[in-house]
C-alpha cells in the first residue's frame, strides 16, 4: 500500500476583522495541521472502504455520483480495475476519490467511477478538507496523487467538477484543470410551484401547459405515472432503451445506452434507495396515453435523488405519438410540480446545452476537468485532452458552427 505525506505552510489571510481573523487563523491552522500529515493510500476494492465511504457521503454537498451505491452498481456491471484514493489524517478519513482505470490503445486513464454517465462529480471530502479551499498546497497534493497512481495509470482525468457547488469551493481547485465543453443547468425549487415558475417566465410557461393539456385531451387524454413496483420500474427503463435507440439511429449517432454493461448498471440503480425515499439511484417517470393508445408511452424520464438534490439522468419521447404536444416538456412540468413539498431544493437537468434545459433552468454551472499526467505518455494524453476539450468548447459556444459539426457527425455515423 502506497503512502506519502503532504505539507502545507501557507499563512491565513489578514484582511478580516480582528475577531473574525482570529477565528479564521485558528480554523486554517487546524486545517494545515491536518494537511501536514495526510497519507494517501490506494485500494483496488470498494468493500474495505464502505463504512468510511458512507460516513462521508452523508454530506449533502457530496455528489450522488460518488455515493457508494452508485459506484458499486457500476463496478458490478463493468468490473474494471479500481484505484480508489483514500486520504487519512490521525486515523480519520479526510477524503475518498472513487477512481477506476479505463484502458484504451495502450493508455491507462484513472477516472471517476461511472464518469461517462455522471452529471456532476465532487469527490468525497471530510468537513475540514472540503472547506479548506485555497489553503491546500496544490503542487504537493498533485505530486502525492501522481506518486499514488504511479504504475497504475498514465493520466488522472477527473471530469465534470464544478469549481464551486452550492457555495462550497472544491478542494481540487489548485490541480491542473481545463474547462469542460459541457455546462449543467439547474432549477432551484422554492416554497411553492408558482414561486418556482416565476424564475422562468411563469405566464408563458402556464400558457404553454394549458395548450399542451388541451391537445392531450383531444388525443384521448394522458396519465402521469410513477410505478411503485420494481417490476414496473424496470419495464419502463427497457422502454426508454428502445425509444432512445430509435432516436440515436434517426440522428445517425451511436447509442450510448446500447451495451449490456450500461443497461445492467442502470437496472442495478433502480432498487438502490433508502427506506424514507429521500435518496434513490434511479426512478422512472412517464406519460402514458389513454383513449385508443392504451399503454403507449409518450415520454419517459429517469431521475435520481440525494437529499434535497434531484438530477434528471435522461429522457426520451415516442416521436410517433402526439408530437405537437411536446410530451417531454409536459412530463417535466409533472415531475417538477410534484417534487414541491417533498424536501427538494434543486432540480438538476444535468450536462449538455439544450433549448428545453435553458427554458426551464435559470442557473448555469460550468464544469472543469482535472488533467494530471502520471507518466510520460500521460503528458501527451493530457495535452491532447486539453486541445480537444477547448476545441469542443469553441464549437459549442458558436451555434452555427455547432449545428454544422452535428450535421457532419450524423453523416459519418
Amino acid at each position: 500500500m502506497q503512502t506519502q505525506k503532504l505539507d502545507d505552510h501557507e499563512q491565513p489571510s489578514d484582511d478580516a476583522a480582528p475577531a473574525d481573523m482570529a477565528i479564521s487563523r485558528l480554523r486554517q491552522v487546524s486545517i494545515k495541521l491536518a494537511m501536514a500529515k495526510i497519507d494517501i493510500a490506494v485500494f483496488d476494492a470498494m468493500q474495505p472502504l464502505e463504512d468510511d465511504w458512507r460516513a462521508l457521503e452523508v454530506d449533502n454537498l457530496q455528489s450522488l455520483h460518488q455515493s457508494y451505491d452508485w459506484c458499486s452498481a457500476w463496478v458490478n456491471a463493468f468490473q474494471r480495475p479500481l484505484a480508489i484514493l483514500k486520504g487519512t489524517y490521525a486515523g480519520e478519513t479526510a477524503f475518498i476519490l472513487p477512481v477506476e482505470i479505463v484502458k484504451s490503445r495502450g493508455l491507462a486513464v484513472a477516472k471517476f467511477i461511472a464518469a461517462d454517465h455522471s452529471n456532476i462529480n465532487t469527490g468525497l471530502f471530510s468537513g475540514n478538507f472540503a472547506e479548506s479551499g485555497g489553503s491546500i498546497d496544490a503542487e504537493k497534493f498533485a505530486r502525492q496523487l501522481q506518486h499514488a497512481l504511479k504504475g497504475r495509470a498514465d493520466l488522472l482525468l477527473l471530469q465534470n467538477i464544478p469549481l464551486e457547488w452550492r457555495g462550497r469551493p472544491t478542494p481540487l481547485t489548485g490541480l491542473p484543470m481545463v474547462q469542460n465543453q459541457n455546462h449543467a443547468y439547474q432549477l432551484p425549487l422554492l416554497a411553492v410551484f408558482e414561486e418556482t415558475l416565476k424564475q422562468i417566465n411563469a405566464k408563458s410557461r402556464r400558457k404553454k401547459f394549458r395548450v399542451q393539456s388541451r391537445r392531450f385531451e383531444a388525443a384521448g387524454g394522458v396519465e402521469y405515472v410513477v410505478p411503485e413496483t420494481s417490476e414496473e420500474q424496470h419495464r419502463l427503463l427497457n422502454i426508454f432503451f428502445r425509444l432512445k435507440s430509435i432516436r440515436f439511429a434517426s440522428l445517425g449517432l451511436p447509442d450510448v445506452f446500447a451495451d449490456r454493461e450500461t443497461q445492467a448498471f442502470l437496472h442495478g440503480l433502480i432498487d438502490r434507495r433508502d427506506d424514507a425515499g429521500q435518496s434513490f439511484g434511479l426512478q422512472m417517470h412517464a406519460l402514458r396515453l389513454k383513449g385508443g393508445n392504451e399503454d403507449r408511452i409518450a415520454a419517459i424520464s429517469g431521475i435520481s435523488r440525494k437529499a434535497d438534490h434531484v438530477i434528471c439522468q435522461f429522457g426520451a419521447i415516442d416521436e410517433d405519438l402526439v408530437p405537437d404536444t411536446s410530451p417531454g416538456e409536459f412530463l417535466y412540468w409533472q415531475i417538477i410540480s410534484g417534487l414541491h413539498g417533498k424536501g427538494v431544493a434543486l432540480f438538476d437537468f444535468g450536462l449538455g446545452d439544450q433549448t428545453y434545459k435553458r427554458s426551464w433552468a435559470p442557473v448555469e454551472t460550468a464544469h472543469y476537468d482535472v488533467v494530471l499526467p502520471v507518466s510520460p505518455i500521460g503528458v501527451a494524453a493530457g495535452a491532447a485532452h486539453r486541445i480537444v476539450t477547448r476545441g469542443k468548447a469553441h464549437i459549442k459556444a458558436r451555434p452555427k458552427l455547432y449545428k454544422f459539426a452535428q450535421g457532419i457527425r450524423a453523416r459519418i455515423g
